[in-house]
């Protein structure tokens, strides 16, 4: 009676350390998994905020060129105006004419706008990217710690190799907005 409790015992410890072991292995994987799931999040925001770059770029230009336009044609149909006979004596009669008839002009307020959404908009490219080095370094830091190593090998689980980004520009950068 006594030798079948422990044999019980004994089975029962080694049921009980097996199944924490492969509870521990099945574990390093999902953790692998979880954080290879944040690589690619990672970088899909960063291809998120490129593509909304691009398109905040290509409409704040051209609405700034428009404006730019508009400004451009309003300031010589003045000049034109002015040259046609109205002629003011008085510099500060004249100022306050122009003040008071016509539209104020404000186009360096949406190239200061269209600075700082860029500006903006740089700067949270450079955060993603930041956050995708981070993801990539916690990944293989721990693809290739012990004893996680040996346990995704174990599993079958095929460690992908990410490679942290270059913070240089890159080729593709818009250049050159307000040409014709």
């Amino acid at each position: 009676m006594k030798n079948y409790k422990i044999i019980l015992i004994a089975v029962g410890t080694m049921f009980t350390f097996m199944l924490m072991s492969l509870v521990g292995i099945q574990s390093a994987r999902n953790k692998a998994i979880g954080l290879e799931e944040a690589v690619y999040t990672a970088e899909s925001d960063i291809k998120v905020q490129e593509k909304r770059r691009v398109d905040l770029v290509y409409n704040l230009a051209d609405s700034v060129q428009q404006y730019d336009k508009h400004e451009s044609e309003t300031l010589k149909e003045l000049a034109d105006g002015m040259g046609r006979g109205n002629q003011i004596e008085d510099v500060n009669t004249a100022l306050a004419a122009v003040t008071y008839a016509y539209p104020e002009l404000k186009s360096n307020e949406n190239y200061k706008q269209l600075m700082n959404e860029l500006a903006i908009t740089e700067n949270e490219i450079a955060q993603y990217r930041e956050n995708y080095n981070q993801s990539v370094t916690a990944y293989n830091r721990y693809t290739r710690k012990f004893p996680s190593r040996i346990f995704l090998d174990w599993t079958g689980y095929e460690i992908r190799k990410f490679e942290r980004l270059d913070y240089q520009a890159p080729s593709d950068a818009p250049q050159n907005l307000f040409e014709e």
